[in-house]
């Protein structure tokens, strides 16, 4: 059993290895490559994505699988072995569903419409992508269709990132969630809104970029195993435990872009350098859903930067970087600033009170697309119209429209945007089962530091990469099963004080 556990973990590193280099192509693509790579760059990338496919669905892997299934059950359940056997089976039944062509096709076609977004976007240029996208539906549906039995179309693709959940359970989850933000938007929108003008000064890129770098050191992102650069939309990606790399984007007259997109993406990177070393090249070297990485990346960049305590700190140094932006300002005037409330259009520039609407507009919109009653070509309208409706806002153009996010044009319609909410719900669970282990993490933050915090999610969230689901890490960390109530609270506690609600 040993000697067929060790050829297994040897076909995944292979495996593995492939599909780090196929990001490597994407890191490029989406950082320094000149724009006439980019037929190559899909080919290539379709290639080894394709490669990884067929090696990780040959039967001998199977076979492998099979051999050791007994060996695993006479193992400790929640041993490393035992979990390892199980996830990868879990991986292979799913894959073998999968043909490689298609899977070659997929990112072959997605490197192109990634590029084409590109273009597509600063020019408002909605009809040059829209048959990338009527494509990129195709291929979304397709995809579903390799899993029959699926209760709604979206389930394949919701349970490749967030394993477990279905559509109709996400949708009664957002409706619960709704329910409770609409209200509080209205009660704390009807009231004057805070004077946030110091932000939107002239901000000089190279100093935003080294304070927000300063700030993640702090954090506990390492530097010796990542990087970050510039690129149109910010994002965080791994090449092997030890190159975890970010990037951000900047606006020197808006001093929120580079900062919290750096401090969200720095959160996503430290889960995958905080996993087990033991672990790389498996099944297990990972985060572990698309919602458990998002509470992390939630969680440094709001329950921490943009909580009072973390500004006593930062914000004298803030003004000694920006001493003629910032002189006249005070730190609550900057605090209540950058914790203003308002209907925005930009899903990445909305406060928390606001954030999730977005998400579930896009939600929506996805299941309305898979489900044969949205054309793309309608999209655009329903993207305002839903805006104008839940947020009582509508852009003047689809820039900051349907062409403001990366995720349909990069990736799949469907299962892309739910594990933003459920990070944000599962950060507050988080973060307060971290106080109760460490109540002094409060007064570290306003101290500057973030040891007690980032060792906590280290231990009990990080370092287990995938051994265990969403679920059973929230209830071995919590004790309960998922819910809204902690992250509700939080909300109406913060932004209570801040207007002095009743």
């Amino acid at each position: 059993m040993e000697a067929k556990l060790k050829e297994l973990k040897t076909r995944l590193m292979e495996i593995y290895d492939l599909q780090m280099a196929a990001a490597i192509i994407i890191w490029d693509q989406s950082t320094y490559m000149p724009s006439g790579g980019a037929a190559a760059h899909g080919r290539q990338q379709g290639l080894l994505n394709r490669l990884a496919q067929e090696r990780f669905i040959d039967p001998a892997i199977g076979k492998l699988l099979d051999d050791l299934l007994p060996y695993a059950e006479n193992l400790p359940p929640d041993s490393d072995d035992a979990r390892l056997i199980q996830v990868t089976r879990r991986d292979y039944e799913q894959a073998i569903k999968v043909p490689p062509e298609f899977i070659s096709e997929f990112f072959a076609h997605i490197a192109q419409s990634y590029q084409t977004w590109t273009k597509a976007r600063p020019e408002n240029d909605f009809n040059s992508v829209k048959p990338y996208l009527e494509k990129t539906l195709d291929y979304s549906r397709r995809y579903s269709d390799y899993f029959p039995g699926y209760e709604h179309v979206a389930d394949p693709w919701i349970d490749r990132f967030d394993y477990g959940m279905k559509a109709n359970q996400i949708s009664k989850m957002f409706g619960e969630l709704r329910k409770e933000l609409v209200p509080l938007v209205k009660q704390i929108t009807d009231q004057p809104p805070p004077d946030d003008s110091c932000l939107f000064q002239s901000y000089p890129e190279d100093a935003q970029l080294a304070f927000g770098v300063d700030i993640i050191k702090d954090f506990g992102y390492d530097f010796d195993r990542g990087r970050q650069d510039k690129s149109p939309h910010p994002f965080t990606i791994k090449f092997s435990l030890g190159d975890v790399r970010i990037t951000t984007r900047v606006k020197e007259n808006d001093l929120r872009e580079a900062l919290f997109s750096t401090l969200h993406e720095a959160g996503h990177a430290m889960y995958e350098q905080g996993i087990d070393g033991t672990y790389e090249g498996t099944s297990l070297g990972r985060g572990t859903s698309s919602g458990v990485h998002e509470s992390s990346s939630r969680l440094w960049e709001n329950i921490v930067g943009r909580s009072k305590g973390f500004w006593k700190h930062y914000y004298p140094k803030l003004q000694e970087t920006f001493p003629e932006q910032l002189k006249d300002t005070s730190l609550e005037t900057f605090y209540r600033a950058i914790n203003k409330v308002e209907r925005s259009l930009i899903r990445t520039d909305a406060d928390e009170v606001t954030y999730n609407l977005h998400i579930m507009i896009r939600f929506d919109l996805e299941l309305a697309m898979l489900e044969g009653k949205l054309p793309i070509e309608d999209l655009p309208e329903a993207w305002h119209t839903r805006y104008k409706a839940d947020l009582g806002i509508q852009s003047p153009s689809n820039v900051d429209g349907v062409l403001q996010d990366i995720h349909w044009y990069q990736g799949a319609i469907g299962g892309m945007f739910q594990g933003y909410t459920l990070g944000n719900i599962i950060s507050g669970l988080f973060y307060d089962a971290a106080l109760q282990d460490h109540p002094q993490i409060q007064s570290d933050i306003e101290s500057g530091e973030f040891n007690s915090l980032h060792g906590w999610l280290k231990e009990n969230v990080y370092a287990h990469g995938r051994k265990f689901t969403t679920d059973e890490l929230i209830q071995s960390i919590t004790g309960k099963p998922l819910t809204i109530a902690p992250y509700i609270k939080y909300l109406r506690n913060k932004f209570g004080e801040l207007y002095s609600l009743s």
